[in-house]
């Protein structure tokens, strides 16, 4: 597997910091599973972030001093917990891809959403697009991760293949096609729900459930 688009510094940052909310905390782990390069990366700025934290001057605190897990980043470098995983995100994970129970959201477009704890933030879920589909063109309201699973697609940034990774900021709206042959499934997660700029995907969405 060639991996050609990785993970931003600042996430990686923010991974090793333990400061990443579950749902792109989940992609991440996904991605880092399959890429020595970002694990690696991953280090580095767990050491970083544990020297800067050490040479912090103390300081008296008047209640309880919160938690700082400058190494939770290192639990992202082992395979996900399979025990604690939904049975649809493992069964693509392996490969298994119909034996994710997917729903229609529109022309050659299907989802599922992957549940969240009860105070999580953010959005989930498993997306497939059908051959040589063209998603509506969306933003968020904040970071959005990528993972593909299978398949390609392409849009403004390159074309993302099985193993890449789309690390996109609130700045950025763009509009992904499928690959002709392959189609394509991916992994994603964002602090938002999608943003659609046309009439007719605003007024699908909620009716699809995206």
């Amino acid at each position: 597997m060639k991996i050609t688009h990785h993970l931003d510094d600042s996430t990686l940052m923010s991974c090793a910091a333990g400061a990443q909310p579950e749902a792109l905390a989940a992609v991440v782990s996904s991605h880092l599973a399959v890429c020595p390069r970002c694990r690696q990366e991953l280090k580095k700025h767990a050491v970083i972030g544990e020297a800067l934290f050490e040479a912090l001057k103390p300081e008296p605190v008047t209640r309880g001093a919160p938690v700082v897990a400058m190494r939770s980043g290192e639990a992202a470098l082992d395979e996900l917990d399979v025990d604690e995983m939904p049975a649809a995100l493992k069964a693509a994970l392996e490969g298994r891809f119909d034996d994710v129970p997917w729903r229609r959201a529109g022309p050659g477009i299907w989802h599922y959403p992957l549940p969240l704890s009860a105070k999580a933030k953010g959005d989930l879920r498993l997306l497939k697009a059908a051959p040589g589909t063209r998603l509506p063109e969306h933003g968020h309201g904040g970071t959005e991760l990528t993972l593909v699973l299978d398949g390609a697609y392409a849009d403004d940034f390159g074309t993302f293949r099985r193993g890449d990774i789309a690390d996109l900021g609130d700045d950025v709206e763009h509009r992904p096609i499928a690959d002709l042959q392959q189609g394509c499934i991916c992994l994603a997660a964002s602090d938002e729900k999608p943003r659609f700029t046309g009439l007719f995907a605003r007024l699908l969405q909620p009716l699809a459930g995206l």
